[in-house]
């Protein structure tokens, strides 16, 4: 069984997602960390809920990027982790920490990659962008995550398409519903398992 921390900054719907499908379709790796970046995020109040240790690493008190990351990486290896999912995370990670844990770090972004991702594109962004270019499709990837942000190799995707009465919240609803909540449990089963023993 793999060990899975789930790194959060809000509410933490991916990290609900993940917690139901445990022993469902998430059968070879367990959640047993989850790290906030926030001391407020719901994501921890859901993690205690469901019996998992949680740890909060605030960048502001390690003073700099590269001791915000370096606390991380402590915390991640001294807990034993196989692998590291953002969910959520709203921080970018430098070479120095996704190179540490190479193909071990997955994300779910909520647009068919290569439109809509990079820099910048998180949360209704993705939406309002993909609406107002007029897509008739988009959904959700999910990728191992390197220096650029959505730039690592994709995993898994999953569409879903667009209604002409779509608000971006109405479409992101609809995008986490049908195709994160579905795809990062798969992809992180997928993910563990392709670790072997």
């Amino acid at each position: 069984m793999k060990r899975i921390a789930v790194l959060v900054s809000g509410g933490g719907t991916n990290l609900q997602a993940l917690i139901d499908a445990q022993g469902k379709t998430l059968v070879s790796g367990r959640i047993s960390l989850v790290v906030a970046n926030n001391a407020g995020a719901y994501a921890l109040e859901r993690a205690k809920n469901a019996g998992i240790d949680t740890a909060v690493v605030l960048k502001k008190e390690c003073g700099s990027q590269e001791a915000f990351e370096a606390r991380l990486m402590e915390i991640l290896d001294k807990n034993g982790i196989d692998l590291i999912i953002l969910a959520g995370f709203m921080t970018i990670l430098t070479e120095r920490f996704t190179s540490h844990y190479p193909r071990r770090i997955l994300n779910v972004h909520p647009s068919l990659i290569p439109s809509f991702c990079g820099e910048g594109y998180y949360g209704l962004r993705v939406h309002e962008e993909a609406l107002r270019y007029g897509v008739k499709v988009t959904g959700a990837t999910v990728h191992f995550v390197n220096e650029i942000p959505d730039g690592g190799e994709i995993i898994a995707q999953k569409a879903v398409y667009i209604e002409d009465s779509d608000t971006p919240e109405i479409l992101q609803r609809r995008v986490m519903e049908q195709a994160e909540w579905v795809l990062l449990p798969q992809a992180a089963e997928t993910v563990c398992v392709s670790l072997g023993g």
